[in-house]
């Protein structure tokens, strides 16, 4: 029997991990409605479920009726376990969605060339998904793709290879993969441990970079992550997977290579849940960093004019 594609409601499909939808035509038509960004993309966590994600969409489409939405579904091995080349290849739908294809050229995409951009991506896997966007955005167009605002939650953990990496990575592959085995959970996170050491051995002989450390390092470079966009990171001290510490020390050095940055500690929520613990300082955290964007875009443009 064929494998079901994945599909999220109320999206149109672009690829088996790339889904689309337009804003709401009645809220454009509003002068409230234009404060917000013009288009939304997520970047789902590792394995995560189509209704899952589909209820971040929703939450934007309350809170910018009038976005245009992209969201990205993010299998753990298309994202940690393949070249930079393949995550770009997975990744070109968006751009060509966003920007135009390559037959049809740049401006012929559903961005337009003034509109505005929100990027939120989550955990690791989503943040490699992210930073590939980024990657072939830079690779057609030999600059950095424009957006506002770059919300990171839970994410971006530490990618070195050491003993407490290596428990909270097997852990977080083996939350998606338990099921598949009949024996405990620990087996199935000693037997992820056990391809994950092989895996890193493998991109050390080869001298190939991990997909995370790449990604933490494009996501610094202002190649490819524009510095006129602002960043959000939300974590909590709960997180069993990623550690916060990483997070804030991310967003330091962000701060100190020149990004505007925000930053959102929950009380008591787990990896990637926060918005489900305290939906109302979550959702209220984005619209307020947005709304910093919107300020410092306003203030660049009058110093221009002047």
């Amino acid at each position: 029997m064929p494998r079901k594609s994945p599909s999220v409601q109320g999206f149109d499909s672009l690829s088996e991990q790339v889904f689309v939808r337009d804003g709401s035509s009645e809220a454009a038509a509003t002068a409230g409605a234009q404060t917000g960004p013009d288009v939304v993309v997520i970047y789902g966590w590792g394995d995560c479920l189509p209704q899952h994600v589909a209820k971040y969409a929703d939450g934007y489409r309350a809170m910018f009726p009038r976005a245009k939405q992209v969201v990205v579904l993010s299998p753990i091995a298309k994202a940690m376990f393949t070249s930079r080349e393949q995550r770009r290849r997975h990744m070109t739908p968006v751009v060509n969605h966003l920007f135009g294809s390559l037959d049809a050229g740049r401006g012929a995409g559903a961005a337009q060339s003034h509109d505005t951009i929100l990027i939120h991506a989550m955990s690791n896997t989503g943040a490699i998904n992210a930073a590939a966007t980024l990657d072939v955005y830079f690779e057609r167009f030999q600059c950095a793709m424009p957006h506002g605002l770059l919300v990171m939650d839970s994410t971006p953990g530490d990618t070195d290879f050491t003993w407490e990496n290596l428990k909270r990575w097997s852990r977080a592959m083996a939350l998606g993969t338990a099921k598949w085995f009949p024996w405990p959970f620990v087996g199935t996170q000693s037997l992820w441990a056990f391809f994950l050491l092989l895996n890193t051995l493998h991109l050390w002989l080869r001298r190939r970079q991990h997909a995370g450390a790449w990604s933490r390092e494009a996501t610094q470079g202002e190649m490819f992550a524009t510095k006129g966009a602002r960043r959000l990171f939300m974590y909590s001290k709960d997180d069993d997977l990623i550690g916060w510490k990483d997070i804030v020390t991310y967003a330091h050095d962000s701060e100190r290579l020149g990004y505007a940055v925000d930053t959102e500690e929950f009380d008591g929520s787990g990896h990637v849940g926060h918005m489900r613990m305290h939906p109302d300082q979550y959702w209220a955290a984005i619209q307020q960093s947005w709304a910093r964007t919107k300020t410092a875009s306003l203030g660049s443009e009058k110093e221009t004019a002047t």
